[in-house]
């Protein structure tokens, strides 16, 4: 009995472990940060997407590295940087069905650097909205996105 027991909560926690790691999407390649936003931004409009805004968002840290002293960049990135993007149609649609989860309108995504690696990374739509009326419209959104991703990552 005791064996069964430790089998399930080993299963259990496996899964999720495995649930709290699938909520963000993440692609890598070797390749630079700039040239890593050039390529993703790129692809997110031939998807259809409105890149809104490109937030260099390492930049903005360093401006405040003095105050943070010792705590400044402790992953020790090489460079962070949010894309801001969305699209019109999927919103509408969004909201039509759901109108609280246009709390994730715009969308986002950063992409970080570290040695000379760069990382897309999404929060997947698909899991805020699990069980609302818009998660067939959010899993639609979410593999729209992570298509552009995986082709400005290759």
């Amino acid at each position: 009995m005791k064996r069964v027991l430790v089998l399930a909560l080993g299963c259990l926690m496996t899964l999720s472990a495995h649930a709290a790691t699938t909520t963000v999407y993440e692609k890598s390649a070797k390749m630079s940060l700039s040239d890593a936003v050039s390529h993703v931004e790129s692809a997110l409009k031939s998807h259809k997407f409105n890149v809104v805004t490109v937030i260099p968002i390492s930049k903005m840290l360093a401006k405040h590295k003095k105050e943070m002293g010792a705590k400044y960049n402790l992953s020790h990135l090489d460079g962070i940087t949010g894309i801001v993007f969305c699209n019109g149609g999927i919103a509408n649609a969004v909201s039509n069905v759901d109108p609280t989860l246009l709390a994730a309108c715009p969308l986002h995504l950063t992409i970080i650097e570290k040695d000379g690696m760069a990382t897309a990374l999404f929060v997947r739509p698909s899991v805020i909205g699990a069980g609302s009326a818009a998660e067939p419209v959010l899993t639609k959104l979410e593999h729209m996105v992570t298509e552009a991703i995986d082709a400005g990552m290759r």
